[in-house]
């Protein structure tokens, strides 16, 4: 009994997690460790992941933060049409004139769904438990073989971060990496902005 107990609090714990692996990531080779006074981040995704777009700017928000930066999100400060009819010049002096001088821009490239198959038996029955009497046996195989499956859908999400230096004008850094099946926007956006933040801070684009 406290075996299958711990096997279903271990099912949760890696139920829960969500897992992000960088594809590339790469930084200016002349840059030097900096600390910005207040980060600009922007969402890009379209419509229908809007929420993607709210939880990527929120978290990588929150990890900046809590690494000693100051950011804010572009929906918070200009609404979720961020620059949409402003010119180049409009939107750098807009960035300017609200003491950005940085802007780190999170895109969702790709979102592929996967469609598998799931038996409905998986679980094994050690032999001891069979091996006095045919009837047990028969039943446990029974189950195993006609239990119906079902089909599951995973999705996994590649995503992009870009940092800019305002005021250089530069791309000082940027990383790819792919998320598999979060289960919710929020698990997604966490999960790629810890591990995003985490390279930074090996390669040395930021200091705390």
């Amino acid at each position: 009994m406290k075996n299958t107990q711990l096997l279903f609090l271990i099912a949760i714990v890696f139920a829960g997690c969500t897992s992000t692996n960088l594809i590339s990531s790469w930084k200016d080779p002349a840059l030097q460790p900096q600390k910005f006074s207040k980060i600009l981040v922007i969402g890009m995704a379209g419509s229908k992941d809007r929420d993607i777009r709210e939880n990527l700017e929120n978290a990588m928000s929150q990890q900046l933060t809590a690494n000693g930066m100051s950011a804010a999100t572009a929906t918070s400060i200009f609404g979720p049409k961020t620059f949409e009819n402003l010119s180049e010049a409009e939107a750098v002096n807009q960035i300017s004139d609200k003491g950005f001088d940085g802007v780190m821009i999170l895109s969702l490239l790709d979102k592929n769904k996967e469609r598998y198959y799931s038996p409905g038996r998986m679980s094994y029955t050690p032999f001891a438990m069979v091996r006095s009497h045919w009837y047990p046996y028969y039943r446990v195989i029974y189950n195993r073989t006609y239990t119906p499956g079902y089909y599951n859908t995973s999705v996994d999400y590649t995503l992009e971060a870009n940092l800019y230096s305002s005021k250089g004008e530069t791309l000082d850094y940027s990383a790819q990496a792919k998320t598999f099946d979060p289960s919710n926007a929020s698990a997604l956006a966490t999960s790629f902005s810890k591990t995003v933040i985490a390279d930074m801070l090996k390669k040395g684009v930021i200091t705390k």
